[in-house]
């Protein structure tokens, strides 16, 4: 039971390591190559890992790309944000009538 603890502990670690390579804010994107429809996805899945990192660890770190390339960029956001980031609904128990 504690080496399944101890596994699932790395793996949480590893993951969030993965995902804040390509957060919002890190001199990736500039006004010359700016984040455009993916990238916009990708910042809508990672947005609340975007915000812990932002507000405890680094202020430069932002939640939003501030070089996009405009609607595109919105759109994959906001389409990320609102599908529920995801594998919320993986823990949602269905109502047995």
């Amino acid at each position: 039971m504690k080496l399944r603890y101890f596994i699932s502990v790395a793996m949480l670690f590893i993951i969030m390591s993965l995902l804040t390579g390509c957060v919002p804010g890190d001199g990736a994107n500039n006004a010359q190559h700016p984040a455009g429809f993916f990238w916009g996805i990708w910042h809508g899945w990672i947005a609340p890992i975007s915000l812990i990192i932002g507000v405890l660890f680094n202020h430069n770190i932002r939640l939003y790309e501030v070089f996009n390339s405009g609607l595109w960029y919105d759109v994959g956001f906001y389409i990320a944000v609102i599908s529920g980031f995801g594998g919320i609904s993986l823990f949602r128990r269905k109502k047995r009538d």
